[in-house]
């Protein structure tokens, strides 16, 4: 038995090593926005199948990268021009290679975006699903990566080791989902250096910016430095921040060292962009833990030919989401005041999205690649958002286990469980069951009835009961508004963009892409609110449309607005259990 299981492993290893995965990248004319890659193989005989991601890790969409591949060729060790044949989409089959074979394509490259590649005459950012490819059946084989860039480019940052440590430009992966978990900024780039928890990080920003170098450096080690504190460890030797500077936008995702983050290149200069970009910075750093190592079982390792269908990513996305709000509280970046507005705001978020009383946000994570990214106009009538909603059930969920507790557990103990037990002992992805009964240990009772009603069903949660056991309570600011309701959205042609669910215009008649033209005997010039706001509830309004070339007067009957605006404040008579909660919640 022990000799051949020997044998066996001998016969793994060997189909492994022997068939290297080498990439150069040549950037001869960037301003064309074109990559050329040369890929080599070794080869031990027969077809050889290539194929490109049709998604990137971390952004739950097909993008289908294989549509920006020109010019595919391969050679043999002789120099002769191999055939190839497309077997599907994303995929190239290389008849009969044997020995080194030698691949050229190039790749066009002009979206500047997180989850893509951009290139230009000022730089290169690569998402490598988007730039490399891989041989059927050996992801795990080592890569190399060597770059040749344009002649004034003079910097690369990327979270991979370089072959020789007196030659930047050429950089090894154990294999290839680290490879592609490891974006490339490659150009003249200002590169800023901090520590954190004992790590070194680099940060590599391009583009002018009105940051301070030395307080942006300290402000982003306090919230690397607190995001650790939950899970009470760094698994990084080293970690890398991309950062794009850009005249508008935002942004980031996640890799298993580094990020890459775009926010607007003026946002630096106030309160509040300040504070915007510190909490994308602890979004993007927290899933350093949350996602890229404790992940749902369904993401990893990664299926990159298809979607990879999970109904976890209201943890992996929301909480995260809930957790940026608070380390950047616990932080010192939003007051206690400020905080609570936010957790009010996602609460709200809860009670007004008419697609929240449809689908479970269990089911938000699970429809991800047909409905969160390809938004229509009646995703508020019939989605709800893992991120929002995630949140909002981390909030809940938090305020929950510090009272079922009585103060000695928090979601905070329930995240580093979940990583300790996953992420590192047992080196696997968790499955929904066992995430249950980890909140239930920590929060001292059966949680799975919770998940029923509030994760995989569509029940309102118990806001102002997870409130009171952090001494809080939460009211509606609405409760007594006569505020007349419509329920739909103009954009500046004066069409309507969306009509909500069972609203008076919806009830009414009025139709997505309908022109207004006029209200009453008014032509409409202006704000749909301000003529809404001269009705009151049970008024009809004639509303004049053009309907493809039609006119059309459609009659409504207003309503009083349904929509919630929640505050959540100190209670007057709050216990001094729950106050120690909101002290611990805030401050941990």
């Amino acid at each position: 038995m022990l000799k051949k299981s020997f044998i066996c492993l001998l016969v793994v290893f060997y189909s492994f090593t022997s068939l290297a995965q080498d990439f150069k990248l040549v950037f001869d004319e960037p301003q064309t926005h074109y990559v050329t890659v040369q890929m080599t193989v070794d080869s031990k005989g027969g077809d050889l199948e290539l194929h490109m991601p049709v998604w990137a890790p971390g952004s739950y969409l097909v993008r289908e990268f294989s549509k920006n591949v020109e010019a595919f060729s391969a050679k043999g060790e002789s120099g002769k021009s191999l055939d190839v044949v497309r077997n599907r989409k994303n995929s190239w089959l290389i008849k009969s290679a044997k020995g080194k074979i030698s691949i050229s394509y190039k790749v066009y490259a002009y979206e500047l975006s997180v989850r893509t590649s951009f290139i230009d005459e000022d730089h290169a950012y690569l998402n490598g699903t988007s730039i490399f490819m891989f041989v059927k059946n050996q992801k795990q084989v080592p890569c190399t990566v060597e770059v040749i860039p344009f002649s004034n480019w003079r910097t690369m940052s990327v979270a991979l080791d370089p072959v020789d440590a007196s030659n930047q430009w050429k950089v090894k992966a154990n294999n290839y989902d680290d490879l592609v978990d490891a974006p490339f900024e490659i150009g003249n780039h200002k590169v800023l250096k901090f520590t954190s928890s004992g790590v070194p990080h680099e940060v590599a920003m391009f583009g002018n910016a009105n940051y301070n170098s030395e307080k942006l450096t300290a402000d982003m080690a306090r919230v690397t430095s607190e995001c650790a504190k939950v899970f009470g460890s760094h698994p990084c030797k080293r970690y890398l921040f991309i950062v794009h500077n850009l005249s508008s936008g935002g942004g980031g995702l996640e890799h298993k060292n580094s990020t890459t983050l775009q926010t607007s290149r003026t946002g630096y200069g106030s309160e509040s962009g300040y504070t915007s970009f510190m909490n994308l910075v602890a979004h993007e750093y927290f899933h350093l833990w949350n996602v890229k190592r404790l992940r749902p079982s369904a993401l990893g390792p990664f299926d990159y030919d298809n979607e990879n269908y999970t109904n976890m990513l209201y943890v992996s996305e929301g909480f995260t989401a809930y957790y940026d709000d608070l380390i950047t509280r616990r932080c010192g970046f939003y007051s206690d005041a400020q905080y609570l507005e936010k957790v009010a705001s996602g609460f709200s978020y809860c009670m007004n999205q008419l697609g929240a009383t449809l689908q479970p946000v269990s089911e938000s994570s699970f429809d991800a690649w047909i409905k969160f990214y390809r938004p229509n106009e009646n995703s508020n009538n019939s989605t709800v958002s893992y991120y929002t909603k995630g949140a909002a059930v981390g909030a809940v969920l938090d305020m929950m286990i510090r009272g079922g507790s009585n103060g000695k557990s928090s979601l905070d103990d329930v995240m580093k469980a979940m990583y300790d037990m996953y992420a590192v002992k047992l080196n696997r992805g968790y499955t929904d069951k066992e995430f249950i009964e980890m909140v239930s240990k920590y929060a001292g009772s059966d949680m799975k009835s919770f998940f029923d009603k509030y994760v995989y069903g569509v029940e309102m949660m118990p806001f102002a009961a997870a409130l009171k056991t952090v001494g809080c309570e939460i009211t509606n600011a609405n409760s007594n508004s006569q505020k007349t309701y419509l329920g739909i959205a103009v954009n500046t042609k004066n069409s309507i963009t969306s009509v909500d669910r069972n609203s008076p215009a919806w009830v009414g008649g009025l139709n997505v892409n309908d022109e207004i033209l006029g209200i009453d005997q008014y032509r409409f010039t202006d704000d749909i609110s301000k003529y809404v706001a001269a009705f009151k509830p049970g008024d009809m309004m004639k509303v004049l449309v053009n309907r493809g070339g039609l006119l059309r007067t459609i009659e409504v009957k207003l309503t009083k607005s349904p929509f919630v605006e929640y505050l959540i404040t100190d209670a007057d008579k709050a216990s001094e259990s729950a106050k120690k909660n909101f002290s611990s919640w805030l401050s941990k």
